[in-house]
């Protein structure tokens, strides 16, 4: 085995390798090869390709949320806000881990631990346990999809999908005006933008209602 290769030093590769070369592409023998290794070796660090893919996603996961501490002094706004923003950092890193992050699960041991830890500190800021566990998914789906239809690629097929500006030749304008105008003003692409706002309105709907979900006729109430 070659000297000081390390679970962290496998899973960093696999990531380099899976956005340069993309996900379609990654086989043990080839990660072996980028290393340096035969692919056997690999497998002192990770049993097998599935125990690999979630390794991926475990790795992101630990790099997105490294510097991120538990909720302070109950404000878990402040702490949700960071959670997303840097959930969406690490995958834009890493765009090739984003079909993986959409569907394979984050059950490392240390992963549970650090949901054991974070659910605990939501709960003492004030929030209902499944409210507190609402707010961590919403959060992580919503910022999975966002990045993936921001900086996501199909496997197999990476840039070849074509986006709404290659479209804008073949777009009638009495047709399409509003579209037309989009491309030239880029009005509603701009994708940080869209991000933060959708955030603070996702985290500002769960504050607003007090961490406990509003019933149907207390939302009528509301909107009337």
């Amino acid at each position: 085995m070659k000297a000081g290769l390390t679970r962290e030093k496998v899973l960093d590769a696999a990531l380099g390798y899976i956005d340069t070369h993309g996900l379609p592409a990654l086989s043990m023998r080839k990660l072996g090869a980028a290393l340096g290794v035969e692919a056997m070796s690999l497998y002192r660090h990770v049993p097998n390709k599935d125990a690999l893919l979630d390794g991926l996603v475990d790795r992101v996961m630990e790099t997105a949320f490294a510097s991120l501490d538990e909720p302070a002094g109950g404000d878990w706004p402040a702490w949700a806000r960071q959670f997303a923003h840097s959930l969406r950092a690490a995958l834009r890193a890493h765009p090739g881990v984003l079909p993986l992050a959409a569907t394979r699960p984050v059950n490392s041991p240390e992963a549970l631990r650090t949901s054991e830890r974070w659910l605990a500190a939501m709960r003492a800021a004030g929030l209902p346990l499944g409210r507190a566990l609402d707010v961590v998914n919403v959060l992580a789906m919503f910022t999975i999809g966002h990045t993936l239809a921001e900086v996501g690629q199909t496997p197999g097929h990476e840039g070849s999908e074509p986006d709404l500006d290659q479209r804008a030749g073949d777009l009638d304008p009495a047709e399409f005006p509003n579209l037309l105008e989009i491309i030239e003003t880029r009005a509603g692409l701009d994708f940080d933008a869209r991000f933060t706002e959708a955030v603070d309105i996702l985290i500002a709907g769960y504050a607003r209602s007090g961490g406990v979900a509003l019933d149907p006729g207390e939302q009528r109430a509301e909107r009337g």
